[in-house]
């Protein structure tokens, strides 16, 4: 038995999947922003709809150190390049743990956001769960 793939079809497909999967996420962003009492548009802007959301969870200053840890994780040599790195992932966990705090959530929905964030930026855009403003 032999199969014949259209390679152009399954590449069109996978497009337009991914297409309408990104658009559903810049409107669960969006959802969730406005839910926030932020502009929708600022969740659509690279770098800054980070900024904002971390003005909205926690606080702008820390922003700034997770995007120096970053910037200096890639450009550090490997130990210390490795360390750097490390701090901002822990920096990012504890603001996706605020966010889950600032929408009524614990600790489950931040692994959650952490291991499978698109889905779960769907259900905070989506759902049910309500901004209840920064958490401490």
């Amino acid at each position: 038995m032999q199969f014949q793939y259209l390679y152009e079809t399954t590449g069109l497909t996978g497009v337009v999947l991914s297409v309408v999967w990104y658009i559903l996420i810049l409107a669960a962003g969006w959802k969730m922003y406005e839910k926030a009492n932020e502009p929708g548009w600022k969740s659509i802007i690279p770098i800054y709809n980070t900024y904002t959301c971390y003005k909205f969870t926690w606080d702008t200053k820390i922003f700034w150190i997770y995007i120096l840890c970053t910037a200096l994780g890639e450009v550090l040599p490997s130990l210390l390049g490795s360390l750097v790195s490390l701090a901002a992932t822990v920096l990012m966990i504890v603001q996706l743990y605020k966010l889950s705090k600032a929408f009524g959530h614990g600790v489950g929905f931040t692994v959650g956001l952490f291991f499978l964030r698109p889905i779960f930026l769907l259900m905070l855009g989506f759902g049910g769960s309500v901004y209840l403003g920064k958490q401490d």
